[in-house]
């Protein structure tokens, strides 16, 4: 099926966003790993992981559209150098994702591709659960102080 120019560029643009984040995440695991924090190791590789579903997803999409997936784009990727500038930098990452994805919804509903849009929602609902889920590891930081924190992520 023969999809809407417009939409599928979007769609390109989602999916640099998507591989550019599992790349962050994927560094940010294993420098957890490194410091010997399990847990958020453990965080991070789930989020990467959720991130190459959604890449996959949007390369099926941009090819039943007879689209051509573009997966040599990244955008600027953004490494904490500490856990607490990590999730800062995911949560403008997820922010930024979250605004591109409401944006094609709308986008997909102007051109009347409802399965897109749809599909897109799907997407869009796990990435609001990122960052709620980014939200409560900073609100935790906040409350206990980082070194705290740090302290609740090694291994049991």
């Amino acid at each position: 099926m023969k999809g809407n120019e417009k939409l599928i560029t979007t769609l390109n643009a989602l999916l640099a966003d998507e591989l550019t984040a599992i790349n962050q995440y994927m560094v940010h695991s294993e420098m957890c790993d490194d410091w010997g924090y399990e847990k958020l190791h453990k965080h991070f590789e789930k989020r990467a992981i959720d991130e190459m579903k959604h890449a996959e997803k949007l390369i099926g999409r941009i090819l039943y559209l007879e689209g051509t997936p573009t997966v040599s784009s990244l955008n600027k990727i953004l490494i904490g150098d500490r856990v607490d500038k990590q999730l800062a930098n995911d949560h403008a990452a997820e922010e930024g994702a979250i605004r591109a994805y409401n944006d094609a919804i709308v986008l997909a509903g102007e051109v009347k591709d409802f399965a897109t849009r749809d599909f897109l929602q799907q997407i869009l609902n796990d990435e609001d659960a990122h960052m709620d889920d980014i939200e409560e590891l900073q609100s935790q930081i906040e409350q206990m102080s980082l070194q705290v924190f740090l302290t609740t992520q090694v291994k049991e």
